[in-house]
């Protein structure tokens, strides 16, 4: 087995300080959109002078070693993290020809030595002789003499310490974990004719790390942050997570930046429980400017076979009382049919800088359609090739819209003629506005030169 060389050097120190007595003054938890957590907390421990070992429990399961720094009144001399913890498949394999009981529910008594251990299935060498194999140990309780020397019910961080001065101090960790993340969640309620909309934010804050997280000082930061990829964080069980709640009226946090990031900082202390999912309210704002467009643009992402994307505009600005960083996270719209609120359509954004244009594709259109061909195509010369289309677009509705045909049409284009006035928006897109009255259809037609 192997040992870490601070136990063996226990009986030569002048002492071992556990940490799980010792009062926490703080803690506090920055959470990434990385699968990562920066714990930072602050003990009161006895610490004696000269050698000692200090030993910490409650730290995170999925904690990354190479990370954790502590900061005392003394010397650390050696580090180490101890995380190989108790379960019923390790115990058996630690017994693994030693002598070891089954207790059946009718009272049956089986002891021998055990020779292996696989899923639920035990071979035993019986006291008497002969083998005793237990395909199924489900209706069998196991026991065995003591708990298995190396073997912790929590993970625990030990450090060897040289002590300049005896009595109580304030000892610093600070380590990175994994298991730790968060995102934004945004609720969109739009008004009767789409042209305004009601916006919430919320922030879910996932701990999977394996401890809890006592009134912590949280802050969240927001941004893409470069991670060097290592498997440095161990693997976990999945495990059912809880859902926690926090609503407040006034903003719960302070937003600043921080280097290129924005960071959170939650204005009042939070428990985050392992396996638990905390969400909070970051904002709300009311009466928000909004635009309903109708887009098509075939083959691409929003429109695909005759389909016409539904896109729901805004903007981040303070005079529609936004003009803040938004986070990455999802948007879900919503909308009054006269009796409730219905679900309307979702979509991702990406993390969003004030003053910018936020396009959400909220559904398909049910009551437009598009049908497009290609009437004609000449090869002109051997570097010249004209291609003509036709886009009849059927509307179905009540009311007259405008239509959004966007265009891809790649390098060395010109358009020689079209039915609808067109607006270029690069060096290959163009777009169309067709106007359609209800009930009605409008073909747009034009003609594209290539030459190569």
């Amino acid at each position: 087995m192997k040992t870490s060389l601070s136990l063996l050097l226990l009986p030569f120190l002048a002492g071992v300080v556990f940490g799980q007595g010792e009062k926490q003054n703080s803690v506090s938890v920055t959470v990434y959109n990385a699968n990562l957590g920066v714990v930072r907390e602050i003990r009161n421990m006895d610490v004696p002078s000269g050698n000692s070992i200090i030993k910490i429990t409650d730290v995170a399961q999925l904690i990354d070693p190479t990370t954790v720094h502590i900061k005392l009144n003394g010397t650390v001399l050696e580090q180490n993290y101890q995380y190989d913890l108790v379960s019923l498949d390790k115990i058996l394999k630690k017994y693994i020809d030693k002598t070891i009981q089954l207790i059946g529910k009718n009272g049956d008594f089986i002891e021998g030595t055990l020779l292996s251990a696989y899923g639920n299935q035990i071979v035993l060498e019986k006291k008497a002789g002969g083998l005793q194999m237990l395909p199924n140990t489900n209706d069998y309780q196991i026991s065995v003499g003591n708990l298995p020397e190396g073997l912790i019910t929590k993970p625990t961080l030990v450090w060897m310490v040289d002590s300049k001065s005896s009595g109580k101090q304030d000892v610093e960790v600070t380590y990175q974990t994994g298991g730790m993340n968060w995102h934004a969640e945004y609720v969109a309620v739009l008004n009767n004719d789409d042209t305004k909309l009601d916006l919430n934010s919320w922030v879910s804050v996932e701990n999977e790390s394996g401890t809890t997280y006592k009134d912590a000082k949280l802050k969240l930061i927001a941004g893409d942050v470069n991670l060097v990829q290592q498997n440095v964080y161990r693997d976990q069980m999945t495990k059912g997570r809880e859902m926690d709640f926090a609503v407040a009226e006034a903003p719960q946090f302070e937003e600043k930046e921080l280097f290129e990031y924005h960071i959170y900082d939650l204005q009042r202390p939070t428990t985050l429980a392992n396996n638990e999912t905390k969400q909070i309210s970051l904002f709300e704002a009311a009466g928000i400017k909004a635009v309903k467009r109708y887009l098509y643009s075939g083959g691409s992402y929003y429109g695909n076979n005759g389909k016409v994307a539904v896109i729901i505009e805004f903007e981040n600005k303070k005079e529609y009382d936004l003009g803040i960083p938004m986070p990455a996270g999802k948007v879900r719209m919503f909308k009054s049919d006269g009796k409730s609120l219905e679900f309307v359509g979702e979509d991702m954004i990406d993390h969003t800088p004030k003053n910018e244009k936020l396009k959400l594709k909220i559904g398909d259109a049910f009551d437009i359609v598009v049908e497009e061909i290609e009437t004609e195509n000449k090869q002109i010369t051997s570097k010249i090739r004209e291609i003509s289309y036709d886009i009849k677009i059927k509307n179905r509705k009540k009311e007259d819209v405008v239509v959004d045909v966007e265009r891809n049409l790649g390098l060395n284009w010109e358009i020689l003629n079209s039915s609808i006035q067109y607006e270029k928006k690069d060096s290959r897109t163009i777009l169309f506005k067709a106007p359609v009255k209800a009930d009605t259809e409008t073909v747009l037609k034009y003609k594209v030169r290539y030459s190569y």
